[in-house]
């Protein structure tokens, strides 16, 4: 979400939260390009924390999945001006990851929770032609790579150390923007990505216009020519199918975070509704692979 939209998102769900308090008072292979995600179900998403992003947490056992919302930001972080935070990931070994951004600035910053409970803060100082905007991370299957997002039309996705899990990185140090994902063609309003396998990512798009694929809000693939990693790689896209758009309102909807499953094989899309039905039929879509 753009910086000017994130902060008139912010006050419109500010505001309708209390109306509504106030109310209730009174390269991969062709057969991968293939594939189909037939929606099997949703749930509400909660606006004020569960409108940004999310990710299933493989370690501990058992863990509950993860989201990130405008309520999801600590005080302490907040008060420094990281007042925006993306679509996080969690690393198979247990590194949870949240993207966090400023309404202005030269940086933007990672906040890492490892294993044992403990929280660091890794800043990345923006490199030339960089966007501030922070949309999301997505850790790659070996754990060692994070790939970011900018905001608007772009040909490119950021790879990185992942913050915590690759041993050259650290709190004191800045995070360095490694290499490149050069996509084949544009994509517009990233909001996530994550890992499909090592070489295939699916990517929420909230491309309002529908001109790069003939359809608004388009689930996307990115299929690479090899693990990112300290080298740029090529990304072939392509547009699977336009994300649910359903509400008791008409209006805007915006698609946020996107999390693949390995272990159910489940991916899911949050979608918030336009207006006050922000509050009331947000989703978070559910689709298994056909």
């Amino acid at each position: 979400m753009a910086l000017r939209a994130r902060q008139r998102c912010h006050a419109a769900l500010t505001g309708l939260v209390a109306l509504a308090s106030a109310a209730v008072l009174s390269t991969a292979t062709p057969a991968q390009a293939a594939d189909t995600w037939t929606e099997v179900g949703s749930d509400r998403a909660d606006p004020l924390t569960e409108s940004q992003g999310l990710t299933s947490v493989e370690v501990p056992a058992n863990s509950a999945n993860r989201y990130t919302g405008i309520g999801t930001i600590p005080a302490s972080v907040s008060r420094r001006g990281w007042n925006h935070v993306g679509d996080p990931d969690a690393s198979y070994n247990g590194y949870y990851v949240e993207p966090y951004q400023a309404d202005s600035g030269s940086a933007k910053m990672f906040r890492v929770q490892a294993p044992d409970g403990t929280w660091s803060e890794y800043v990345h100082t923006l490199g030339s032609g960089e966007a501030l905007n922070n949309s999301f991370a997505a850790i790659s299957p070996g754990g060692q790579w994070m790939v970011s997002g900018e905001w608007g039309t772009m040909t490119r996705l950021l790879v990185h150390p992942t913050p915590g899990v690759n041993p050259g990185t650290s709190p004191s140090a800045d995070l360095p923007w490694t290499s490149s994902i050069r996509l084949d063609r544009a994509v517009r309003d990233v909001q996530g990505c994550d890992f499909l396998s090592a070489t295939t990512l699916l990517c929420s798009s909230d491309d309002p216009a529908g001109t790069l694929f003939g359809m608004t809000k388009p689930l996307l693939q990115i299929d690479l020519s090899a693990e990112p990693g300290a080298s740029d790689v090529t990304g072939r896209v392509t547009a699977l199918r336009q994300l649910p758009l359903r509400s008791s309102c008409s209006g805007g909807f915006e698609t946020e975070g996107i999390d693949y499953d390995r272990r159910t094989g489940t991916l899911r899309v949050i979608v918030i509704s336009p207006g006050f039905c922000v509050l009331t039929d947000s989703k978070t879509y559910r689709f298994t692979r056909g």
